[in-house]
């Protein structure tokens, strides 16, 4: 496929023959080491920084609107990238993003830490930026597969490990943490028996803010002994004390794990104990809390009915709510957190502690979307016609929720918690209070 910039030819091949022309200039371009004639159509600059082989690209570009990007290899496209950036073509930048995402997609991948870095230090280049945040959020193997994962910066890392619903199994997100952290030190040995007191520390000290993102308590044992423990010294202590007694006595649970519900309390079509377990977490922004919460059902669609009316009636100026939807001909279910009460008065209720979900199926809660809130003022939407809604990210709408509700992506919240905006019918959906114990 060629991706090439080609604009009024004729012009442009005036303009060309103008800058191939040695007799006739009165400015000079000073780039890296080498000077270029200038005819006094542009203003002087000096850029002393810039390779010369690059800037020339550009200027072909400026004086001739052709840009033949299949002769560059893809380095020399980031260097025009951020030459046309520096220079402040707006147009160039537009087209080189495209063409790196559509064209050179897998080497973007592949190259992941580079681009990262490159993208967020310059705001001209937003398209890289969702680029890299969108592939942080639904493929993040390929960062962690990429050639230069270990030159990753400890923020971007962070970035992608703290997240709820990295799509990844824990025992594989430490092992690339731990690969990560010892690439940052190569002068630690190969084999980590071989290791001393310093070498420990040495590794502890570079991984010591990533440690805390670490899901330990979900690894089986076999998971915890044979990857874990080996490297249990740079492990803080009272972590490591909590994660030995859990391992070693099956009888104790996590200390700071939710306490068990029993599943014939929670009155639930949609939702089993381990949703409740995990919504709790995220009601208090904890991987693990202490509290226990009880979900009591105070409104269900087949026993209350499927009008906005009757939800009004039974759930307005109740709150801590958590709203569950059964999507109908699908196995998919939706919900959010409204801490709030609900009104029937069209308005928007402020909040920064609401939050949106998405199970793809009731019975792997691995697999889910999380998504707080982004514009905190429009939140909660409330309106007679609808039933719980979320901003526009999620909104239960008709008289009988029959494919009129639907899920808008990052208007109020910061991720979309489903890959389409069609419209869809409610089968099931039930509304419980949060009660703390």
């Amino acid at each position: 496929m060629m991706y090439n910039n080609m604009f009024l030819p004729k012009l442009s091949q005036n303009l060309l023959e103008i800058l191939d022309d040695n007799e006739y200039y009165d400015i000079t371009i000073e780039v890296g080491n080498d000077p270029y004639k200038y005819d006094g159509i542009l203003t002087h600059i000096k850029l002393p920084n810039i390779p010369p082989e690059i800037f020339q690209t550009i200027l072909r570009y400026i004086y001739g609107g052709k840009l033949f990007l299949e002769e560059h290899n893809t380095s020399d496209i980031i260097k025009i990238l951020i030459v046309a950036s520096k220079l402040g073509l707006q147009e160039l930048i537009n087209h080189l993003q495209s063409f790196l995402i559509e064209i050179k997609k897998n080497w973007i991948e592949q190259n992941f830490s580079l681009i990262y870095q490159i993208s967020f230090k310059d705001n001209s280049f937003l398209k890289l930026q969702d680029f890299c945040m969108e592939l942080i959020s639904k493929e993040p193997e390929k960062i962690f597969n990429s050639i230069d994962f270990i030159s990753i910066s400890e923020k971007c890392l962070i970035s992608l490990i703290k997240r709820d619903n990295i799509q990844m199994d824990d025992i594989k997100i430490w092992e690339h943490v731990l690969k990560w952290g010892i690439a940052q030190n190569p002068e630690l040995p190969s084999d980590h028996s071989n290791y001393s007191k310093d070498d420990f520390n040495i590794l502890k000290n570079t991984l010591q803010r990533l440690i805390p993102f670490i899901k330990f308590f979900n690894l089986n044992n076999k998971e915890f002994l044979n990857k874990v423990y080996p490297y249990k010294r740079i492990i803080p202590k009272d972590l490591r004390e909590s994660l030995i007694k859990h391992y070693i006595d099956h009888d104790n649970s996590e200390p700071n794990m939710i306490e068990e519900i029993n599943s014939k309390s929670i009155d639930s079509k949609i939702i089993t104990t381990q949703h409740v377990e995990l919504i709790s977490k995220w009601i208090d922004r904890l991987k693990a809390t202490e509290k226990t919460y009880e979900f009591k059902l105070i409104f269900r669609g087949s026993r209350d009915g499927f009008s906005p009316s009757k939800f009004h009636e039974i759930c307005d100026n109740k709150f801590r709510t958590i709203s569950i939807i059964k999507v109908k001909d699908s196995n998919e279910i939706l919900g959010g957190y409204n801490p709030n009460g609900w009104k029937s008065l069209y308005s928007y209720s402020t909040t920064k502690d609401s939050f949106i979900f998405s199970f793809k199926n009731k019975d792997n809660i691995k697999n889910f979307i999380l998504s707080r809130v982004k514009i905190e003022n429009c939140a909660i939407f409330n309106s007679h016609s609808c039933g719980p809604s979320f901003g526009a990210d999620l909104v239960m709408h008709g008289n009988d929720f029959y494919n009129r509700s639907y899920c808008k992506g990052c208007i109020c919240y910061r991720e979309p918690i489903r890959q389409t905006e069609k419209q869809f019918s409610v089968e099931e959906y039930e509304i419980f209070q949060i009660m703390e114990h």
